[in-house]
C-alpha cells in the first residue's frame, strides 16, 4: 500500500459522516457521554450520530440502540467506550458490520500487563481481519473543532471551544495534547484539529502525521512523541508534509541511551536513540521544539505561511538594549542579519541624527513623536535592507493612545511587501493583539521568542527549497561472515564496497610482517589481529611509528605476549602490518543499526575528539556524496579539514565519498550487520585521497 492510500485509509477515523458510541451514557460527564454532549453542544456535526446501549431505547435525546447488529446504517466510525471484558467483542462486532474505524477510550491492555499485552493483539487482528483502522486503545480520541466531531471525552472543552484555525496537532499522550490545544485556545491560536493514539495497536503518530500532511484544511503540524513504534510511516508522513510544505513542530521527549549493548561500538554508544531521531528530525527540516511555549509560538508564526530560504532579518526598534538582546539571540540561532546599506544609514541619519541605523535600527522614541518619521524608517528597512523578516520592537507602545495611528502607518508599508515576514514584539491588550494577528501580523511579547519563530521559518524553507539529494552510489552485494570478523577480513569486505584502506597484509609469522614492512616502508604500524580483540589499543595490541626490521620482529612478539596475557581465550590470526600514513587529518566514520530507523552513520574527528567532545553528526542510511560532505562541513571541528592555521585542505571529496559508501555498505549489508567503526580514517591532504587505517565490523549472529 503507497503512504498517500495509507494516509487517506484514515479519513473514515478522522472525518467520518456518521459515528456509533458503543457504551453511550445519558449522563454527559461520563466517558461514555462527553462525546455525544460534546457534538450536540458544538451542534455542527453533519452527520448521524447513534448510541449504542442495550439497557436505554434514548441516550441524551437521540434513539439508542441495543447492539451494532441494530444500527440502522454501517457508521464510518465507532467509539468503544465499554468495559476490558467487553472490547474484543465490539471489536469484532463493528468489523463485521463493515465499520472502517474505531476509537477505543478503553484501558487495560499493553499498558498494564502481558495479559493486557495479548488482549490487545487479538483486537488489532480481528480489526485488520475487517480492513478497519483501531484509534488506541487507552486514548484520548479525536476532535475537529471545525466539523464539530468530537470523539473524545476531554474535559477542556468544559471551558470553551476550539478556535478556528489550520494548526493540526499529533499526539501519543491524550493529556498533553489536550494540553497543548487548551494551551494554543487561550492564547487565541487555531488549532481546531487534535488526534491522540494512545497506545498506538494499530494507527501511529506517524500516519496521523501523514493524514494531516495531506489534509487541505490544515498548514502547520504540531506533535507530541514519546517513542517511534513504527519508522516507516513516520518517514513517509515527514516526506509528505515536506512535499506539501507544511512545517512539522515536534516535541520529542524521552532521552535514553540504548544501555549495554550499545558498548561495542563508538558510533553506537555516542548516538543513543535520541541524537539519531534529532538527526532524522533534521534531515526533514522538522523542527524540534523544546517546550510547548515554543512549540505554540513556532506553529503560529508558521501560519502566515511565508519560509524564507534564505533568511535575513532586519529589526527596527525603539530602544537600543532590545536591540542588543535580538543581535545575540540571533547569532546564537545562525539567523543572519546583515547590516544595512551605507547609503541608507546615512539618509536614516539625516532624519534623526542621534538613530542607530546599521541593524538592528534603532530608530528611538522620536518615530513615536513624529509619526512622519515611522514610515521612512521602515520602509528603509524592508526596501533598503532588503531582510526576509522584519521584526519590530514597540513594545508597550502598543498599549498607547498613539498606537492606532502608528499601526495605520507600519499597515501601509507592509501592504508594499506582502512576501516578507513581518513580526512585532508588542505588549498590547489582549483584544488589540488579537485584531493586529487577525489582520496578518504576527505578534510576539518577548522579542527572544519572536527570533527563534522567525528562524524556524527559515529553516523550513531552506528544507522546502532543498534540491533532491544525490543517489546513494551503488555497491556490490554484501556477503557478511557468519560472526564478527578479524580487523583484515573487515577490510576486505569494506575494499570490496570501495572503501579504501592503508596497504597492509595479515602476517604468521615475523619473516612475513618484516617482508611485508619492508614492501610498504618504514615506518609501519603493526597490529594484533582477532576476531575476537575489536578494540586493540585496550590491551597494547598496537604498535606505531616501528622503524626498521629488528623492531617489526621485537613488536610481532610483543603483541602476541600482550593478546596472550589479556585475552588468553582469543584466537590469534597473526599481525597486521600496515603502512603509517601522515600528513593527514583522523576522522572516524562509523555505522550503528538503530532498532527503529535501520543503519545510521556517524562522521566526527577521530582520536580523543570523538570520545571526550562528541563533535559527530548523524544521518540515516543510504546517502549520496553531496550529503555526506554536507555532514562533513556541520560539525563543529571543520576547520581542522579546510586548512585551519595554515593546514594543508583535507581530500573532502575522497572523506565524502568514502562515507557515502559506507552508508550504501550498511544498507547492502542486511539487519545481521551490527556496526562499522572506522577509526582513524585519514584524510590526506587535497587530491591525496582518504583511508580506513583501522576497522571493525561487528556482524549479529
Amino acid at each position: 500500500m503507497s503512504a498517500t492510500a495509507r494516509f487517506a485509509g484514515l479519513t473514515p477515523l478522522l472525518a467520518p459522516r456518521s459515528i456509533a458510541i458503543l457504551g453511550a451514557s445519558n449522563d454527559a460527564t461520563r466517558i461514555g457521554g462527553r462525546p455525544i454532549a460534546f457534538m450536540k453542544a458544538a451542534g455542527q456535526f453533519q452527520g448521524a450520530i447513534w448510541p449504542v446501549n442495550p439497557n436505554r431505547t434514548e441516550v441524551q435525546g437521540l434513539p439508542a440502540y441495543p447492539s451494532v447488529a441494530a444500527l440502522p446504517e454501517t457508521p464510518d466510525a465507532a467509539i468503544i467506550a465499554v468495559p476490558a471484558a467487553l472490547a474484543e467483542q465490539a471489536v469484532e462486532d463493528l468489523g463485521a458490520r463493515g465499520t472502517k474505524a474505531a476509537v477505543m477510550f478503553t484501558a487495560g491492555f499493553a499498558e498494564v500487563d502481558a495479559a493486557g499485552e495479548a488482549a490487545q493483539a487479538r483486537m488489532v487482528a480481528s480489526a485488520r481481519k475487517h480492513g478497519m483502522r483501531l484509534l488506541g486503545p487507552n486514548c484520548l480520541g479525536v476532535f475537529d473543532g471545525r466539523t464539530g466531531y468530537y470523539a473524545t471525552f476531554s474535559s477542556s472543552f468544559d471551558s470553551g471551544w476550539p478556535v478556528p484555525g489550520r494548526i493540526g496537532i499529533a499526539s501519543q499522550s491524550g493529556a498533553y495534547g489536550t494540553h497543548l490545544y487548551t494551551l494554543a485556545r487561550n492564547r487565541g491560536i487555531g488549532a481546531s484539529l487534535c488526534i491522540m493514539t494512545g497506545n498506538e495497536a494499530d494507527v501511529t503518530v506517524g500516519e496521523c502525521i501523514g493524514w494531516l500532511a495531506e489534509n487541505p484544511e490544515v498548514d502547520v503540524i504540531a506533535a507530541y512523541i514519546e517513542g517511534i513504534r513504527e519508522a516507516p510511516g513516520l518517514i513517509a508522513a515527514f516526506e509528505a508534509a515536506r512535499a506539501a510544505r507544511k512545517p512539522i513542530v515536534m516535541m520529542k521527549v524521552g532521552r535514553s541511551a540504548l544501555g549495554s549493548a550499545a558498548a561495542k561500538s563508538h558510533t553506537a554508544s555516542i548516538a543513543g536513540d535520541d541524537a539519531v531521531t534529532e538527526a532524522v528530525m533534521a534531515e526533514f527540516g522538522v523542527h524540534r521544539a523544546r517546550t510547548s511555549e515554543e512549540m505554540l509560538d513556532i506553529a503560529q508564526t508558521a501560519t502566515r505561511r511565508i519560509y524564507p530560504a534564505g533568511n535575513t532579518l532586519g529589526m527596527i526598534t525603539l530602544s537600543g538594549g532590545a536591540g542588543v538582546l535580538v543581535s545575540d539571540v540571533a547569532e546564537q540561532l545562525g539567523l543572519a542579519m546583515p547590516p544595512m546599506p551605507e547609503q541608507a544609514q546615512a539618509r536614516l541619519k539625516g532624519l534623526v541624527s542621534f538613530c542607530a541605523p546599521r541593524n538592528p535600527v534603532d530608530a528611538t522614541a522620536q518615530v513615536g513623536n513624529d509619526l512622519a518619521l515611522l514610515e521612512p524608517f521602515y520602509e528603509s528597512v524592508l526596501r533598503d535592507g532588503g531582510y526576509a523578516s522584519v521584526l519590530g520592537f514597540f513594545t508597550m507602545v502598543a498599549s498607547s493612545r498613539r498606537w492606532p495611528s502608528m499601526l495605520e502607518v507600519l499597515n501601509r508599508v507592509r501592504a508594499r511587501y506582502p512576501d516578507r515576514l513581518h513580526v512585532l514584539s508588542a505588549i498590547a491588550p489582549a483584544e488589540v493583539t488579537r485584531a493586529m494577528e487577525a489582520d496578518g501580523w504576527v505578534c510576539h511579547e518577548d522579542p527572544s521568542r519572536a527570533v527563534t519563530a522567525i528562524a524556524a521559518m527559515g529553516r523550513f524553507g531552506a528544507a522546502f527549497a532543498a534540491p533532491a539529494p544525490a543517489p546513494a552510489p551503488s555497491v556490490p552485494p554484501v556477503s557478511l561472515p557468519a560472526a564478527t570478523p578479524s580487523e583484515a577480513a573487515a577490510k576486505q569486505l569494506l575494499s570490496a564496497a570501495g572503501i579504501a584502506c592503508a596497504p597492509e597484509a595479515a602476517c604468521a609469522d615475523p619473516a612475513a610482517a618484516v617482508a611485508a614492512a619492508e614492501r610498504f616502508g618504514f615506518p609501519v604500524v603493526m597490529k594484533i589481529l582477532s576476531p575476537d580483540i575489536l578494540h586493540k589499543s585496550e590491551i597494547g595490541g598496537v604498535l606505531l611509528d616501528v622503524a626498521d626490521a629488528a623492531a617489526v620482529r621485537a613488536g610481532f612478539a610483543t603483541l602476541l605476549d600482550r593478546a596472550r596475557a589479556h585475552a588468553p581465550t582469543a584466537r590469534i590470526e597473526g599481525v597486521l602490518v600496515a603502512k603509517q600514513l601522515k600528513g593527514g587529518v583522523e576522522c572516524i566514520l562509523g555505522i550503528h543499526r538503530d532498532p527503529v530507523f535501520g543503519p545510521i552513520a556517524m562522521f566526527g574527528l577521530g582520536g580523543v575528539f570523538v570520545e571526550v567532545l562528541k563533535d559527530v553528526v548523524f544521518r540515516r542510511c543510504p546517502f549520496g556524496a553531496d550529503v555526506a560532505e554536507t555532514m562533513i562541513r556541520s560539525i563543529r571541528g571543520f576547520p581542522l579539514l579546510d586548512g585551519a592555521r595554515g593546514r594543508a585542505r583535507a581530500d573532502i571529496k575522497a572523506l565524502a565519498a568514502m562515507l557515502a559508501r559506507l552508508s550504501a555498505f550498511a544498507v547492502a549489508a542486511g539487519p545481521r550487520l551490527a556496526s562499522v567503526d572506522l577509526n582513524p580514517v585519514f584524510a590526506m591532504p587535497e587530491g591525496q585521497g582518504a583511508f580506513a587505517a583501522d576497522a571493525v565490523v561487528e556482524v549479529a549472529p
